[in-house]
């Protein structure tokens, strides 16, 4: 499985974006899809998961209440929509898949490579 991440970019404090990631391979709709983000600095952080349903979903605290996970398996994409952002959210995004619904990194298999999220106060 292959991920790209895209729609990162710089806005301003309590503004929104959305990020995408979209997967190659036909087996996506058999993956757990997950969100991490890392700061400089700072190790990585989970920031959201979907099971391969789109049935269960999991949000770090930091972000629960203003972020929001989806997929559309058809489409072979997973989305993150981030609303009420924070300069505290500037970082580097990433998506993974997996065959287990966690927040821990070490259970993702395929990564993407990333997108950069600034946000200016």
């Amino acid at each position: 499985v292959q991920l790209v991440e895209s729609g990162g970019g710089l806005v301003q404090a309590g503004g929104s974006l959305r990020l995408s990631c979209a997967a190659s391979g036909r087996t996506f709709s058999s993956y757990a899809l997950g969100w991490f983000r890392q700061a400089p600095g700072k190790e990585r952080e989970f920031v959201a998961t979907i099971s391969w349903s789109g049935g269960r979903t999991v949000y770090g605290d930091s972000v629960k209440g203003r972020f929001t996970i989806s997929r559309d398996n058809a489409k072979n994409t997973v989305y993150l929509q981030m609303n009420s952002l924070k300069p505290e959210d500037t970082a580097v995004y990433y998506c993974a898949a997996g065959f287990v619904t966690t927040i821990s990194s070490r259970e993702y298999d395929y990564w993407g490579q990333g997108t950069q999220v600034t946000v200016s106060s």
